[in-house]
């Protein structure tokens, strides 16, 4: 626990992966919980800076790790309040990162309302951290919006996978070998966020291609186990879903 006002806590979820989590209260609607996730390595990076309002609540749990001014990239899946809120408070807090997202999110969105102009990557390119190399995934509306992309480091097998396998709740649990495909489209047939775009189950069995071993979730417990299975279920679901 890093602050016990809001509950916002913070557990290492793979070698040198964070997951930062916080529950938040939904005005008349269900109990709900923002992540993000941090690798500590020689040049720091966190994926998701959740909304603006959390920003003081990310940094004091970033800061139990590592000082938050080290940080060298700021890396998020797409153009959203908490995907990159509060990238400029990142940016103006630590002096040496750069913004990291797909080329289009660049010229589309991060490139004119970043502070500083963006590190973006093509599919498939990687970065390396030091230790920890993430290999960046173009996945146009996998769930939302064509600039949208996804990261995983090849050293630990982490897919950072955003808004798949979204779980509803505070998020108490911060791994778990249980399944979270049937809480996730518990979430999505009350609100159903994907796009349903022609090529989602290309882009699922391409990161299924891969063999992903924990799945860092942006909303809800992390999943350690067959990445690759519950990615190839969730696109099953989603087919399903639409007959």
């Amino acid at each position: 626990m890093t602050n016990r006002a809001s509950l916002t806590n913070i557990h290492e979820i793979a070698s040198g992966i964070y997951r930062i989590n916080t529950p938040v209260a939904i005005p008349n609607g269900p109990a709900f919980n923002f992540n993000q996730y941090l690798i500590a390595d020689d040049e720091p990076l966190v994926f998701h800076t959740g909304p603006r309002k959390l920003f003081p609540l990310v940094a004091e749990a970033i800061g139990k790790i590592l000082p938050v001014n080290s940080l060298r990239y700021i890396a998020f899946s797409h153009y959203e309040a908490d995907e990159c809120g509060s990238l400029n408070e990142f940016l103006a807090a630590s002096p040496n990162a750069v913004p990291v997202c797909s080329q289009v999110a660049a010229m589309v969105s991060v490139d004119d309302v970043a502070d500083r102009p963006a590190k973006s990557l093509g599919d498939t390119e990687t970065l390396s951290l030091g230790k920890h190399t993430l290999r960046w995934y173009d996945t146009p509306h996998l769930p939302h919006g064509w600039e949208a992309g996804l990261m995983m480091d090849l050293q630990t097998r982490t897919l950072f996978c955003g808004d798949l396998f979204t779980q509803g709740g505070g998020g108490e649990t911060p791994i778990t070998e249980s399944d979270i495909l049937a809480p996730s489209e518990a979430f999505r047939s009350q609100i159903d966020y994907f796009s349903h775009g022609p090529n989602t189950e290309l882009l699922l069995e391409r990161l299924a291609g891969d063999q992903p071993e924990v799945l860092a979730c942006m909303h809800g417990s992390a999943y350690r186990g067959n990445g690759a299975a519950a990615l190839r279920a969730l696109a099953k679901s989603l087919r399903s879903s639409l007959h």
